[in-house]
């Protein structure tokens, strides 16, 4: 294998977790409506933990679908 096309593997895996960090702010983000954990009230934080929830199931239902769709 030559250097350059290792190099792309090692990019690839760091751009990859950076780009799954992100995302998962950004869900956090919007779960909770832009406000900090601390300033939340009990219904906000139920409601931020059922948002992250929900996610959390639709990307596994949207890998079972990719994984039906091969």
């Amino acid at each position: 294998m030559d250097a350059g096309r290792i190099f792309q593997q090692i990019f690839n895996m760091i751009f990859r977790r950076a780009m799954n960090t992100a995302i998962n702010k950004g869900i956090d983000h919007v779960a909770r409506k832009g406000k900090p954990p601390g300033q939340m009230t009990a219904d906000e934080r139920k409601q931020a933990s059922a948002a992250r929830d929900m996610t959390k199931k639709a990307r596994q239902a949207a890998r079972i679908a990719r994984r039906l769709g091969r």
